[in-house]
C-alpha cells in the first residue's frame, strides 16, 4: 500500500493563527496540537484542519510546507482561504 503524507495549515478557532506543518496522519496530528503536546502553540488552541495538500513522499510534503512559509506562499493560502 502507497503511503500518503500531507502539507497542510491548521487555523485557530479562537485567534488569527495559522499553523503549518506535515505529517502522515492528519487526523492524528490535529488531535496532538488539540492536546497540547506542542508547547509553543499551545496558546491558540483549538485548532481546525483548514488546507492540505497530499504528497506520496515526506520530502515533497516538506518542500511544500516550507512554501506555506514564504510570503508567496502565504499569499496563496490568503487567496485560497478566502473563498
Amino acid at each position: 500500500m502507497k503511503e500518503i503524507y500531507y502539507a497542510h495549515v491548521l487555523k485557530s478557532k479562537v485567534h488569527n493563527y495559522y499553523y503549518k506543518g506535515h505529517c502522515k496522519d492528519l487526523q492524528k496530528k490535529l488531535i496532538q496540537h488539540n492536546s497540547g503536546m506542542t508547547v509553543s502553540i499551545r496558546p491558540y488552541i483549538p485548532f481546525e484542519i483548514v488546507y492540505f495538500e497530499e504528497f506520496e513522499t515526506e520530502i515533497e510534503a516538506i518542500k511544500r510546507e516550507k512554501y506555506f512559509k514564504t510570503s508567496r506562499g502565504r499569499e496563496f493560502l490568503r487567496k485560497i482561504l478566502a473563498q
